[in-house]
């Protein structure tokens, strides 16, 4: 047995746990969560998943139907209390986009980087393409039976986060999909794959798409209605693929708020750090290099005195000129040098 996956074990035994996704789960989180309930199961350890939001995606709803996977949303868990035990998954704690519980977080397992550090008893966070590798490698790295199910849930939401192994894929990655392929059900992950988007979304779908406006590289498109997640990342999954934009930022209502789903195809336009900075103070948000998500809630703007669409965009336009400017900086060889050297090129301050 692994030592992380000792440490693991050994953190839980003898109490009762939760799997926890992060606020409105994607197949990754989902298929993370299920792996590791598969996991802990195989040592008589029984777990809960449980989550915040909703489950509306398509293509989520049939992951969760087809492979019965039972998840529990974090206010009705009446008896949930500190003495219980929480893993996060595909999440991190204290990060903006995963629920505060009644029970105690002991751990975390994400290939996020981190954003805010926590202290607790077990953490793995290595960079990848997706949870789901992670939670495959317990299973090969100590060589755990793995059942068709779990193999092809897995399989799904590495797919899922890594586009068809064309965003932020590692060896890890690589070696994880080869050996959960010949042991999953191709048939149901063919299905689950064609099933992204309800036709009762397409009309909002084409309409968003005529709001797509473009400003130096960066693309904009709004959504006039209650939006799902794969509705928001389809119109921004698609905006990436116009020659003229390198950065997207799609948004559409959610709630009580808008939810966004934003894509850059540029190393230094790190959509994570960009979206954090540019609704700071107004929402959260956060996520990868290539990828990342934001919420802004209306609540926050209650005495707001400007035109909403303009923030949004002048927020994200601002984001994006400093990460462009601090780019070109370091570009730059003389400043370059002097990095190198442990110098820091832009004074004390």
């Amino acid at each position: 047995m692994t030592k992380r996956l000792e440490c693991l074990l050994e953190t839980l035994k003898g109490h009762r746990v939760f799997i926890q996704t992060h606020n409105f789960p994607d197949p990754d989180a989902i298929s993370s969560a299920y792996g590791l309930q598969r996991l802990l199961t195989h040592f008589d350890i029984p777990a809960r998943i449980c989550y915040k939001g909703s489950i509306s995606k398509a293509s989520i709803a049939g992951l969760v139907h087809i492979f019965n996977i039972e998840m529990t949303e974090v206010d009705e868990l009446y008896e949930m209390t500190a003495d219980d035990y929480v893993v996060t998954v595909d999440t991190q704690p204290n990060n903006s986009n995963v629920a505060n519980t009644r029970g105690t977080v002991v751990g975390c397992i994400d290939h996020h980087p981190t954003v805010v550090v926590s202290d607790y008893q077990y953490r793995d966070v290595r960079i990848c393409g997706s949870c789901a590798t992670l939670v495959a490698d317990y299973f090969f790295s100590n060589d755990i039976e793995l059942d068709t199910d779990t193999a092809t849930v897995l399989l799904y939401g590495l797919k899922m986060d890594t586009e068809s192994f064309n965003r932020g894929v590692t060896e890890l990655d690589i070696e994880m999909f080869r050996r959960l392929f010949v042991l999953c059900d191709e048939d149901r992950l063919k299905q689950l794959s064609n099933h992204q988007m309800e036709f009762k979304e397409l009309k909002a779908y084409t309409e968003a798409l005529t709001t797509i406006t473009v400003y130096d590289g960066v693309g904009f498109a709004f959504i006039n209605c209650q939006a799902s997640d794969g509705l928001i990342a389809s119109v921004c999954d698609f905006m990436l693929t116009l020659v003229e934009i390198q950065f997207a930022i799609a948004y559409g209502y959610r709630g009580d708020g808008l939810k966004f789903s934003i894509r850059s195809s540029l190393d230094y336009l790190d959509a994570g750090t960009i979206t954090s900075n540019a609704l700071k103070d107004i929402g959260t948000g956060g996520g990868h290099a290539m990828m990342a998500g934001g919420y802004m809630p209306f609540d926050k703007l209650a005495d707001a005195d400007f035109d909403l669409r303009e923030e949004i965009q002048n927020r994200f336009m601002n984001s994006v000129y400093f990460s462009r400017a601090l780019h070109d900086t370091l570009a730059d060889p003389f400043i370059a040098s002097l990095a190198w050297q442990g110098t820091n090129p832009f004074g004390d301050n």
